[in-house]
């Protein structure tokens, strides 16, 4: 079994949109993401991006534009000497009650069951308290909160102290700075 690095997409690597991720012409990514992603490649962790997609189970677009959107978000990575082991995707709407959308684990415990990944040496780096509520249900007990996208205003809401301890990083560079200098020791 082998450790996973957990990742949220919007937000983390590319930023969050108010109307949501629709179209590839929306996307933009987070200054150093991609570098970020890149030194990650010869790491011993299996990168693995876990990400509710509300827009799909909203309606607001096909699963396929969702599915399409992550792939060549995937192959820019890689393009850049990036590696991502596994996209796991929630499409459901939050009324939906599904066990996949975080703050549940079902996208963690997924990747951990078809990837062979030990949870219990993972981390989860997210810019959400139910990033990282979902990586406590999971197990996950390394989480980063990075302050780009939701972050800086999700570490100020009151629920953020029941939720300690967890890192909170400017943004994916650091974090990754971060788990490698972990790596290191």
């Amino acid at each position: 079994m082998k450790p996973a690095i957990f990742l949220d997409r919007d937000g983390v690597i590319i930023a969050n949109q108010a109307n949501y991720v629709r179209s590839w012409e929306d996307v933009t990514f987070l200054p150093g993401a991609v570098e970020a992603l890149s030194r990650l490649a010869d790491s011993p962790y299996e990168i693995v991006i876990v990400t509710n997609q509300s827009a799909v189970g909203r309606g607001l677009i096909p699963i396929g534009k969702a599915w399409e959107i992550s792939h060549r978000m995937v192959a820019i990575i890689e393009q850049s000497g990036g590696r991502i082991d596994g996209v796991y995707m929630c499409p459901h709407a939050p009324a939906d009650q599904c066990n996949c959308r975080k703050p549940n684990a079902g996208l963690l415990t997924q990747a951990a069951e078809e990837l062979h990944l030990d949870l219990s040496q993972s981390f989860l780096i997210g810019d959400a308290l139910t990033d990282l509520l979902a990586a406590q249900n999971a197990g996950v007990p390394n989480r980063l909160l990075v302050l780009t996208g939701r972050g800086a205003a999700q570490a100020n809401l009151p629920q953020a102290s029941q939720l300690r301890p967890f890192e909170m990083v400017p943004s994916l560079v650091e974090a990754v700075d971060l788990i490698l200098s972990y790596a290191d020791q």
